[in-house]
């Protein structure tokens, strides 16, 4: 590899300014606590450990801006977001200055290993233009039409469930957002629909997305005193 072609700095995005309704939690999911901590700070601790990312973005409602501000070291930034996804992940590439390299990181994920993380930018280093950390689906998959009736099954071992956070080079990022319409869940479908490969790499079960109160529940026995 050419060090020289793969410098350069890696911002990682957070955005939490989603209101996480299914959690169950009467407040916005990113900072509902566990073992202690929020989840966005659990999350943060993590890209800031790996030791491979220079700077941090939390992007949260514009009333948390200041709060946030508090709960967080004083060398990560935190922006105000929108009313989607997608209007935060842009607040934070606005907010990413000059970064050769962005990672976007789910705040629900907030036990992923920092080890994951640095595994995420190795392979940007490498040369990869985006990067998704993967693992395995173990159950049976259905595709359904409008009705509810299965279509089909689709092959398993085929099949893939994408974790964060995911990796990409900037300028692509930019690109696959400039040119992405409507609302949308998953980065690197962004810049899938821009033609572009998408390189997986193994993900962690630690890196789970906290969504349901069941979901919940394990994260904090994970975190909990002498586990």
């Amino acid at each position: 590899m050419n060090g020289a072609a793969h410098a350069g700095r890696v911002v990682a995005l957070v955005p939490a300014a989603g209101r996480g309704v299914r959690l169950g939690e009467n407040l916005p999911k990113a900072f509902v606590e566990l073992g202690g901590a929020p989840m966005l700070v659990r999350a943060v601790d993590g890209l800031l450990e790996s030791g491979a990312v220079d700077r941090v973005v939390v992007v949260v409602p514009a009333e948390l801006v200041e709060h946030t501000a508090s709960l967080v070291p004083e060398e990560v930034d935190v922006v105000a977001g929108g009313s989607e996804r997608t209007d935060s992940v842009r607040a934070g590439l606005a907010a990413a200055g000059d970064a050769r390299y962005v990672l976007v990181h789910d705040a629900a994920r907030a036990l992923t290993p920092p080890q994951s993380v640095a595994a995420v930018v190795a392979a940007l280093r490498d040369g990869a233009g985006a990067v998704v950390p993967v693992v395995p689906v173990t159950d049976t998959v259905k595709a359904v039409d409008a009705a509810g009736c299965v279509t089909h099954t689709p092959d398993r071992s085929g099949l893939r469930a994408v974790q964060t956070p995911q990796g990409f080079d900037a300028a692509l990022l930019r690109t696959a957002y400039d040119a992405a319409e409507g609302i949308a869940t998953d980065d690197a479908g962004l810049v899938e629909r821009l033609g572009e490969k998408v390189t997986c790499i193994d993900g962690h079960p630690l890196a789970f997305k906290i969504t349901t109160p069941l979901d919940l529940v394990l994260a904090r026995a994970l975190v909990a005193p002498g586990e």
